[in-house]
């Protein structure tokens, strides 16, 4: 009996990935707020989403050192899907960042008493 622990590993980075997205977006969330900004939405969702732009230079380094494609339509199909996959990846970082940051406000914001 053999046991396969590359699903485990993979599961334990993926909660990884997501409660870092979600710290790093509640933290600065809470730090535009108490500059007294309060259009948070779209800054936490770029905040944690922003991890995208690394996984689409890296599939572009990845492209230029060790891929051996000559076909421009072989490079435009790398390109467009590792683009696509780029987006997705874009999404739900941001989302979970958004979702995050919003039970953060949500909270800090239901615990004020007003008189």
């Amino acid at each position: 009996h053999q046991f396969y622990y590359l699903f485990g590993f993979l599961a334990l980075v993926l909660v990884i990935l997501l409660v870092t997205c979600a710290e790093i977006s509640i933290a600065l969330t809470y730090f535009q707020l108490t500059a007294e900004d309060y259009t948070w939405w779209w800054t936490s969702f770029f905040a944690s989403g922003s991890s995208a732009l690394y996984v689409f230079l890296y599939s572009v380094l990845y492209f230029s050192s060790r891929l051996q494609i000559d076909k421009i339509v072989s490079t435009l199909l790398y390109f467009g899907y590792m683009f696509i996959i780029s987006t997705l990846f874009m999404l739900l970082t941001g989302s979970i960042g958004t979702l995050a940051a919003f039970f953060f406000v949500r909270a800090i914001y239901g615990s004020i008493k007003v008189d």
